[in-house]
C-alpha cells in the first residue's frame, strides 16, 4: 500500500545517538552476520546469549562483564559486575560501594553458563582487561581499551590468541603516533619549572581514573608541591591500596591554596576548568593551563580549549600499537569499534584482513567521559545477587583456581 505524506525514513530523521534508522539497521545487520553466533548485538550492548551476560553493556542489565572502570565502559545499576580484582574496588568507588562485584584474577578461568571466561591485563589503567571468551572451540577476545607503551600504574597489555578479536580505535589513524612517555614528562616539568620561577600556578587537565595517576608519577616533586582535585584523592586512594606508589601530594582546597599558589602544580579533571574553584589558586602572575591527552596531537586542539599548552600522552594505543596489538591476537577476524572505525576498518581490508565495524554508542576517548561524579549506587532492597558463574539449572564449571 502507497503511503502518503512524509517520508517515514527521510534524511533528516536522526536516532537519540545521532544515526540514521537505516544505518542503524545496517550496522546491526552487519555486526550480527560478522560476530560468531554466540555473540548478539542488543540494544543494550554486545550480549554473550550461552553465557547470559553483556559485555561492557551501555545500559543498565542485569549481568555485566566489565573491562575496566571508565564511564564508558561501566555503566550504574547493573544486578551483577564481573571484573578483574583491581578493577573491583575502582567499580565501588565510582558507582556506590554497595554494588555486588564478583572479581577474577588476570587469567584465572571461570564457566559462565556453557561459556569459559577469562580476563587478562590490557595496559589501559589499572585493572583494565581485555574479556577472553571460549565457546565450543571459537575464542573472541573484547579489548576494551587498551595500550602497549609501558604504565608503572597498570599491568602491561598482554597479546592473547584468538578466533576473533574486537579492538578499539580511538587514535586509528596514521597521524597518531606517540613519543615515548620520559619526554613528554620532561616537557610538562620544564613548563612547570618556568611557571614557578615566574609566579604562575600549573594547571594540568587529566583524567581523575588513569590519567592522573599516571601524571604524577611523572611529575618532579622537588619543583614545587602537588595539589590535586577531590575526585582525583577518590582515584588515589585506591591506586595507593592496590600498591602503586604514588608521589605525596595535597588535597587542593581553600585550607592549602596559599602553598599552591605561584609555585605548585594542580592536577585536576577537565569539568572544573570553569569553576571558581579554579581560581582561588591564582599566582602573582596568574594561572598556567594545560591539558595531557592524545588529542592534543592535532594542530588546534589546545587553541580550541584555550589551553596555554597541550602534552599528547594517552592511555589508549597509537596508530602502530593498535595494528601491533592485532597482528599480535593472530585473529582471522578483526571487529572495529570505539573510535576511528572506518576507516580502521579499510585500511585492514586493504591488509588483506577480514574486518568489520562494531557499532557502539561511544566514540572512544572524550574530554568528559571519565569525570563524571557518580552517586552511590543503589540495589534492590533484600535482594542477593547470585554469582554470575551460576546459571540456574546448571552445573558452575571452574577451570584454574576457585577465588573467594
Amino acid at each position: 500500500m502507497r503511503t502518503r505524506g512524509r517520508c517515514r525514513y527521510s534524511l533528516a530523521r536522526r536516532d537519540s545517538f545521532g544515526i540514521h534508522p537505516l544505518a542503524r539497521l545496517y550496522h546491526y545487520v552487519g555486526f550480527t552476520a560478522a560476530l560468531p553466533s554466540f555473540i548478539a548485538l542488543t540494544p543494550e550492548g554486545p550480549y554473550c546469549t550461552p553465557g547470559g551476560f553483556h559485555i561492557d553493556p551501555w545500559r543498565a542489565v542485569d549481568r555485566a562483564v566489565i573491562t575496566h572502570a571508565h564511564s564508558d565502559h561501566a555503566v550504574r545499576g547493573c544486578r551483577l559486575y564481573l571484573a578483574s580484582r583491581a578493577c573491583a574496588p575502582l567499580l565501588r568507588a565510582r558507582l556506590g560501594r554497595d554494588i555486588s562485584v564478583q572479581s577474577l584474577d588476570y587469567g584465572q578461568r571461570v564457566g559462565v553458563g556453557d561459556v569459559t571466561v577469562s580476563l587478562h591485563p590490557a595496559g589501559h589503567v589499572l585493572g583494565s582487561a581485555q574479556v577472553r571468551i571460549e565457546y565450543r572451540g571459537h575464542v573472541i577476545v573484547f579489548s576494551g581499551d587498551y595500550k602497549l607503551a609501558h604504565d608503572p600504574t597498570a599491568d602491561g597489555f598482554e597479546p592473547v590468541r584468538c578466533n576473533t578479536f574486537i579492538t578499539e580505535s580511538t587514535f586509528g589513524l596514521p597521524v597518531f603516533r606517540w613519543e615515548p612517555a620520559e619526554l613528554v614528562f620532561e616537557r610538562i616539568n620544564s613548563w612547570w619549572l618556568r611557571n614557578r620561577e615566574e609566579g604562575r600556578t600549573s594547571v594540568l587537565f587529566a583524567y581523575s581514573l588513569g590519567k592522573s595517576q599516571r601524571v604524577l608519577c611523572g611529575l618532579d616533586p622537588s619543583i614545587g608541591p602537588i595539589g590535586v582535585h577531590g575526585a582525583v584523592v577518590g582515584m588515589n586512594e585506591v591506586y595507593a591500596a592496590a600498591g602503586v606508589v604514588l608521589p605525596n601530594v595535597l588535597h587542593a582546597g581553600e585550607t592549602n591554596a596559599s602553598e599552591l599558589r605561584g609555585r605548585g602544580m594542580v592536577v585536576t579533571p577537565v569539568a572544573s576548568g570553569a569553576s571558581p574553584w579554579l581560581r582561588r589558586f591564582n599566582g602573582p602572575d596568574g594561572l598556567s593551563l594545560a591539558s595531557v591527552s592524545g588529542w592534543m596531537l592535532i594542530r588546534g586542539a589546545r587553541r580550541r580549549q584555550a589551553l596555554d599548552r597541550g602534552f599528547a600522552l594517552s592511555d589508549h594505543a597509537d596508530w602502530d600499537g593498535l595494528n601491533r596489538a592485532i597482528k599480535e591476537s593472530r585473529a582471522e577476524r578483526i571487529g572495529v569499534t570505539h573510535g576511528q572505525t572506518e576507516v580502521m576498518t579499510r585500511w585492514l581490508r586493504e591488509q588483506g584482513v577480514d574486518a568489520f565495524v562494531v557499532p557502539t554508542r561511544y566514540t572512544g576517548e572524550t574530554t568528559a567521559a571519565e569525570d563524571q561524579e557518580y552517586p552511590e549506587g543503589t540495589q534492590e532492597p533484600g535482594s542477593t545477587p547470585e554469582p554470575i558463574n551460576t546459571i540456574p539449572n546448571t552445573g558452575l564449571t571452574q577451570t584454574g583456581e576457585q577465588k573467594p
